[in-house]
């Protein structure tokens, strides 16, 4: 049975493919400078005897074609690139790069892609349809290598019917997948506020226009957007991330440069919310006699699992782990760039458990001591091509 033949090839592979992850962390780069990873990505598909292309520069898509190819086509996606953080963990295989990690797993998804499309490739006559591959640049960074990738073309020629992409989670014991229909992840757009005030002297207030005080006003205003507007049943979060000004105790300074994040689950809020943002802002900065420059960069949409497809992908985790090893993923405020993939077409985003509490390895992703129990790569890349290889769109 092609189940045996997937499990069994996942396990023979294992540790050829804990190697190549070895390789990918201890050589991390940062996003849209995934030079390196690209030719590694590309020498492993030319090794696997798999043809790709080269796409938003750094991005690798790969084509399996089994049986009857035109009959359906799969995409399975991972992202490719680390974060700027100092890796303390003491492993043969640390990072390299001073100031550059693999603090997402990005180099644990990868892996599992390139697992599957071995396995993939050499059961192809076993069956039917095409696997797209898409190995992706900058998921960490706006405006997201999907965003790019869809621009480039990354869903036509062929154009997929559904994809899937997985994602490590330290929070969910090894050997466990998680799943979740509907809303799974918020969207992200990032804050950036100047106040801009009159400058002078501490013990003079009264000649001066405080940007601190009305920054600090600002600050309180902006959580009673939240609170007092959005519907309860669309979570939401806004966080001030930084408040910077002046450089002395005795001078009041000219403007106070605030950043932050705005994240909802409800497209619909979201937008909304901006606007009551750039409004409400407005009106209190003028309101104490400052003058505000606010610019609201906007990210990543909400990750949208199609609840059909969702389901199904369940189904075929429980078919090949058993369903003591399905769980249901939580509602998350973080955010991902897969949701751009999953407002085109249905997409499905699991979660692969790393967590070994009695190995040590529980930290959370981007903190300088995450890591994952490798044997999570077996289960990854044997669940990508089991779902690839057998999923009906």
């Amino acid at each position: 049975m092609l189940k045996d033949q997937i499990q069994q090839l996942a396990k023979q592979y294992k540790e050829e493919f804990i190697t190549v992850r070895h390789h990918l962390h201890a050589n991390p780069e940062l996003s849209y400078k995934e030079f390196e990873t690209s030719k590694f990505v590309q020498a492993k598909l030319k090794e696997f005897g798999i043809p790709f292309t080269i796409m938003a520069e750094t991005g690798v898509v790969g084509l399996i074609e089994g049986k009857n190819p035109s009959s359906k086509i799969i995409a399975l996606r991972a992202d490719m690139d680390a974060l700027p953080i100092l890796e303390e963990n003491d492993v043969p295989y640390k990072s390299k790069v001073d100031g550059v990690m693999h603090a997402c797993g990005h180099d644990v998804h990868t892996t599992c892609l390139l697992g599957a499309a071995k396995i993939l490739n050499e059961l192809k006559a076993e069956w039917e349809g095409t696997v797209k591959l898409i190995f992706q640049p900058g998921e960490e960074k706006n405006p997201g290598g999907a965003s790019i990738m869809i621009k480039e073309g990354v869903l036509e020629n062929p154009k997929p019917q559904c994809i899937f992409g997985l994602h490590v989670h330290p929070g969910l014991q090894l050997g466990q997948l998680s799943f979740r229909g509907d809303k799974v992840m918020a969207s992200a757009d990032e804050l950036y506020m100047t106040v801009k005030g009159k400058g002078g002297h501490a013990a003079s207030p009264h000649l001066s226009v405080d940007p601190i005080l009305i920054a600090s006003h600002l600050v309180v205003s902006l959580q009673q957007i939240i609170s007092r507007n959005r519907n309860p049943h669309n979570p939401s979060v806004l966080s001030i991330t930084a408040f910077n000004a002046g450089t002395t105790t005795n001078v009041i300074p000219n403007e106070v440069k605030i950043m932050g994040t705005f994240r909802a689950m409800d497209e619909a809020w979201r937008f909304e919310a901006h606007e009551l943002i750039r409004r409400n802002a407005k009106l209190l900065v003028e309101s104490m006699g400052g003058e505000l420059d606010l610019h609201i960069d906007v990210g990543y949409p909400t990750v949208y699992n199609n609840e059909a497809l969702n389901e199904k992908a369940k189904v075929k985790a429980t078919e090949l782990f058993g369903s003591a090893h399905v769980e249901e993923t939580e509602l998350r405020m973080g955010a991902e760039d897969f949701g751009y993939y999953s407002q085109v077409i249905p997409g499905c985003f699991f979660r692969l458990g790393v967590m070994n509490k009695e190995k040590g390895i529980s930290s959370g992703v981007h903190t300088p001591t995450f890591n994952i129990d490798e044997d999570a790569i077996e289960t990854g890349m044997a669940m990508m091509a089991w779902l690839g290889s057998t999923v009906e769109p």
